[in-house]
């Protein structure tokens, strides 16, 4: 099938704005709890009442401060309930959030800020007042500079007191469902970052329709769900909006606290991306292998991916493998379960492959990983399984208003609700990517004859070996990186003889595996790396991940790093994807290594 579109559900009149649906349900159900705040170890509910007064107060506070209708407002910070609230106050006094993630170097801030033009900027915390002092003298546009940590939220509240509500009422009407949002500027693996327009319609219908057409079995009274990907990422900004369209539950958490967070929390759902579901199953492993329980945990995973893949079949799991399955639940699925809250039944996963393995082994524990597919350009997703329309190994169903084509060398076009009005002030890249209403993701991929979508490679990261073989790099090292001591890996060989790979051991893991093996728990990377049993290990991950390929595919050879690839080193994007040129450029004489 060459093209797939799902009618959309639900339409947007042009009047309608993000902020309309907090007010309207503080106007309807001013005690409604609508999202939790973290309190020291405690969870504070948040009224839709409160919600709104409180994005009602810092709005103000940003119109007396001069902020008017389509200014850029840049916001820099980890995912936290400020960071919600000042989102929704930016659009409610008429201004477009520009998102900055919190790790982000001096040279980033100068060039989104300046970019983007915007007129003013808050920070998390004094740390990045100081990256931002070091470009300061050069944003000459850049009229104020607020840090929540510094009480932001105060002070603009106390700015904006004399600001009148007819005022507030009269700059969210002057926005209209065509008008800009936000612009996003992609992290990216290659190049200078491109600002994305987004615009309030490009959000309201793709998670309007996400709601009522694909995920309105999750989207049920009572859901709620707890954000720590960075909401300067799209993926997890659409699920903020999402929850307050939906009126379901949303606290804040990051990856540091997450697993007390999830704990007092309990949350229903989650979404994350695939190297955080590894990181689960791959924790969970070596930690039964430690405690002497690792065969009784490979045998609970094969009856959990059995267990899965039988819920697929004609006449679904015999008797026999559901008492398997019965007596594993409380042995082993029932602490997974327990270690993510307890309630939640299923998680959305997308910016990356997730693996069939690791989607059948999560279903069969009892946690449904509806996995999806899209791009900052996309509004986040294009496509997502639903959990009545679930074929694992794919990325699922174009979502209601979203059509998607294969163009004729296989790459992926979307074409819908979601898609990006353009690049900021940049109309070249815009043309080049939009034609006919069809975005082109560089992305490679394959529609069945039901219209499930399969990602099957990057286009611009096709490896063709001196042999004219072309290579997908992306299977190899998804399986590669399931293996529990392999960080991150980077499949090289463009141009070359063959296929080889750049491989960092995960040092969380290293702990338990090296207990298991009886070996001493302070063994550097180094000493790792030259183990005879870890290369043997990963000898065997290597041998494994081979048999997805062909021979003149397979990785002949390969490197263990002695340093990971990591966002702080420059060589992960925050959504954890590898900046490829960034690594082939670092690792230059590693990759020449293993040629010469």
């Amino acid at each position: 099938m060459r093209e797939f579109s799902v009618p959309a559900m639900v339409e947007v009149p042009d009047s309608t704005t993000l902020t309309d649906a907090p007010f309207s349900r503080a106007e309807a159900e001013p005690g409604r709890v609508v999202l939790r705040r973290k309190s020291g170890d405690t969870w504070s509910a948040v009224t839709a009442a409160e919600f709104a007064a409180e994005i009602s107060a810092v709005a103000k506070g940003l119109i007396a401060a001069g902020v008017e209708p389509g200014d850029r407002v840049a916001l820099m910070s980890r995912t936290r309930y400020e960071w919600t609230l000042l989102d929704y106050a930016v659009w409610a006094a008429g201004g477009v959030t520009v998102p900055i993630y919190e790790t982000s170097s001096a040279e980033q801030i100068e060039w989104i800020v300046s970019d983007s033009g915007a007129k003013a900027l808050i920070v998390e915390h004094d740390a990045h007042l100081e990256t931002l002092a070091q470009v300061r003298d050069g944003l000459t546009g850049l009229a104020h500079v607020w840090s929540i940590d510094g009480g932001a939220v105060a002070e603009l509240t106390g700015q904006g007191a004399e600001v009148s509500d007819e005022t507030l009422t009269e700059r969210r009407a002057s926005r209209k469902a065509a008008d800009l949002a936000t612009v996003i500027y992609t992290s990216g693996t290659t190049g200078r970052p491109k600002g994305c327009e987004l615009t309030h319609a490009n959000f309201l219908e793709t998670s309007r329709n996400a709601i009522e057409g694909a995920l309105n079995e999750i989207a049920i009274e009572g859901s709620q769900t707890l954000l720590f990907l960075p909401l300067a990422h799209v993926f997890a900004r659409l699920i903020q909006v999402l929850t307050v369209e939906a009126g379901i539950v949303l606290g804040h958490s990051d990856i540091p606290n997450l697993l007390p967070d999830l704990g007092s929390f309990r949350p229903t759902f989650l979404l994350a991306v695939p190297r955080v579901f590894e990181k689960v199953y791959n924790g969970a492993e070596q930690k039964a292998i430690a405690e002497g329980k690792g065969k009784i945990f490979h045998k609970a995973a094969e009856v959990a991916i059995a267990y899965s893949k039988a819920l697929d079949a004609p006449g679904g799991a015999g008797l026999g493998l559901k008492v398997k399955h019965r007596v594993f639940d409380a042995l082993v699925y029932r602490k997974l379960r327990a270690a993510v809250g307890g309630q939640v039944t299923y998680a959305v996963s997308g910016g990356a492959a997730l693996g069939e393995r690791l989607g059948h082994f999560f279903r069969g524990v009892g946690i449904t990983i509806l996995e999806g597919y899209g791009l900052t350009e996309t509004t986040a997703p294009a496509t997502v399984n639903r959990p009545s329309a679930l074929r694992i190994g794919t990325v699922g169903k174009p979502l209601p208003g979203v059509g998607i084509r294969i163009a004729d060398d296989g790459e992926v076009l979307v074409k819908g609700v979601n898609v990006l009005r353009g690049y900021w002030h940049n109309e070249t890249a815009t043309k080049e990517a939009i034609e006919d209403g069809w975005f082109h993701t560089g992305d490679l991929g394959a529609l069945d004859e039901d219209g499930f979508l399969k990602i099957t490679g990057r286009k611009k990261e096709i490896l063709v070996t001196a042999g004219g073989k072309n290579v997908a790099p992306a299977p190899l090292e998804d399986r590669l990186r399931a293996h529990p001591l392999v960080s991150q890996c980077l499949v090289v060989g463009d141009g070359r003889k063959f296929i080889s790979a750049l491989i960092t051991l995960d040092a969380e893991a290293a702990g338990p595996w090296l207990k298991a093996h009886g070996k001493p728990e302070d063994l550097t990377v180094d000493q790792l790396r030259e183990d005879p049993d870890v290369i043997a290990a990963i000898d065997a991950a290597v041998a494994e991940a081979n048999k997805s390929v062909s021979k003149a595919e397979a990785i002949k050879k390969y490197r263990i790093l002695s340093v990971d690839f990591t966002e702080e080193s420059g060589h992960l994007t925050p959504s954890l994807k590898v900046k490829r040129n960034v690594v082939i450029r670092d690792f230059a004489d590693e990759i020449e290594a293993l040629y010469s």
